[in-house]
């Protein structure tokens, strides 16, 4: 019974989630854009988390999607930009915090799957690193020609 009511709620939150991205999209700033996505990939890597715990693997799975697409979504808003990244760091810099806090939060979460389950994450953990490096080196070295 008890289970049945934390899948309810989490399929009531799921629409939620949604919408968040959906309103990333619709942002016409993409500063903000960026970090309305950002916020959405950590809120959808903790829904897939609590699916996962609740044995509902393949809503874990599309959750992950979603957090890939979601920090994919933000970076390309902030590249949008056109920005120097060195010259007008704020919202790379916060974009580089969250994705560092989101490869830790999805480690964590790694070491809490099954062994035969770490699969379904690897691809995206592989992807937010390369998001993270472009930021970093971005901040670091500016933007390339």
């Amino acid at each position: 019974m008890r289970w049945i009511l934390g899948l309810a709620l989490l399929a009531v939150s799921a629409g939620v989630m949604w919408a968040n991205l959906d309103e990333a999209r619709a942002e016409p700033n993409l500063e903000k854009r960026s970090n309305l996505a950002l916020d959405n990939a950590v809120a959808a890597l903790k829904y897939a988390r609590d699916a996962y715990r609740a044995g509902d693997s393949q809503v874990a799975l599309t959750k992950i999607g979603e957090v890939e697409e979601s920090v994919e979504f933000g970076y390309d808003a902030l590249v949008k930009t056109g920005k120097d990244p060195r010259k007008s760091p704020k919202w790379f810099k916060k974009a580089e915090i969250a994705t560092r806090d989101l490869l830790r939060s999805m480690d964590s979460f790694d070491h809490e799957m099954a062994f035969s389950d770490r699969a379904m994450l690897d691809k995206v953990k592989e992807r937010v690193q390369q998001i993270h490096d472009n930021l970093l080196t971005g901040l670091m070295e500016g933007k390339r020609k």
